[in-house]
């Protein structure tokens, strides 16, 4: 399994920016793609046929996390099929990977169905965090 922190886009530029002062520019957005499964390392593996990304907004980190502020909505979706996962990205195309999470449950939806991620419901966080 692949999931997690995208090495390259995130965990180097996030080392590099701590430990050695290097400039780091942080996205402009941050935006959520369905998957039927593991996304794999760089996010294009298994993407669901509805294939539109989705903008985040997210309260204050705290204790090493931070959680969605309000929820995350794709309405009538165009396939039929089970979302397993979702990946991260900077942008609402295009752009950069950023990882990557499975679903605490998979759901089966319909053509026309909805699908959302209620606020509160993805939580990104950091651990360990020092007590």
């Amino acid at each position: 399994m692949t999931v997690g922190i995208a090495t390259v886009n995130v965990a180097n530029k996030f080392l590099d920016l701590l430990c050695r002062a290097q400039a780091w520019t942080a996205p402009a957005g941050f935006f959520v793609k369905l998957h039927t499964a593991d996304p794999g390392s760089a996010g294009a593996t298994a993407a669901a046929g509805n294939t539109t990304r989705v903008g985040v907004t997210f309260s204050a980190a705290s204790g090493g996390s931070i959680t969605n502020s309000a929820s995350v909505d794709w309405t009538s979706v165009s396939t039929a099929e089970t979302y397993s996962h979702i990946s991260f990205w900077d942008a609402s195309s295009a752009g950069n990977f950023l990882g990557s999470a499975a679903l605490t449950a998979s759901k089966t939806v319909a053509v026309g169905d909805n699908f959302s991620l209620p606020a509160s419901n993805l939580t990104i966080s950091i651990s360990p965090v020092a007590a």
